[in-house]
């Protein structure tokens, strides 16, 4: 039986695509292209939590769950810029079964905190919480859970 190679040799270059749009940055290249991702995993959080990038990194969200969210800049504590930001991330419910997907350059460094508004409330301290009983989010044993939001550290270039 002949092995037939193209097919092992279209999966072997589609890896390479992908690791080499995916490997880490070396120091000292043009930052201007690098993407970080944000992703909303089918279920109500932001997936890194935290992450670090450097000015003029892009950081792009995408929302695969069903529902929709959105990315709310924390003025209050916020000291990347970017203030009075509020997306909504379409779920793929009402996106035609697409992801929604949103993407924003760091231009200032600093620290750029971020909530979904459908899904975290600011508390009299001006940090995100779980919604409460009035239209939040509860498990059988009565938890609210935790905010969903993220953090992005934004650092200067060398």
């Amino acid at each position: 039986m002949k092995l037939e190679r193209r097919p092992l040799f279209l999966v072997l270059a589609v890896l390479a695509l992908v690791f080499a749009a995916v490997a880490p940055s070396r120091g000292g290249e043009d930052r201007r292209n690098v993407h970080r991702q944000v992703i909303v995993p089918g279920e109500d959080r932001f997936t890194p939590l935290a992450q670090t990038v450097h000015v003029n990194d892009i950081v792009q969200w995408i929302n695969t769950d069903t529902d929709d969210h959105t990315v709310v800049s924390d003025d209050f504590v916020s000291t990347a810029g970017r203030r009075g930001l509020d997306v909504v991330l379409p779920g793929t419910d009402s996106n035609g079964g697409k992801p929604g997907l949103f993407a924003l350059r760091m231009t200032s460094p600093g620290t750029f905190v971020y909530y979904c508004r459908f899904h975290a409330h600011l508390d009299a301290d001006y940090q995100p919480a779980a919604p409460g009983p009035k239209g939040g989010i509860q498990d059988a044993d009565g938890n609210y859970g935790t905010p969903m939001m993220g953090v992005i550290t934004v650092l200067p270039n060398d």
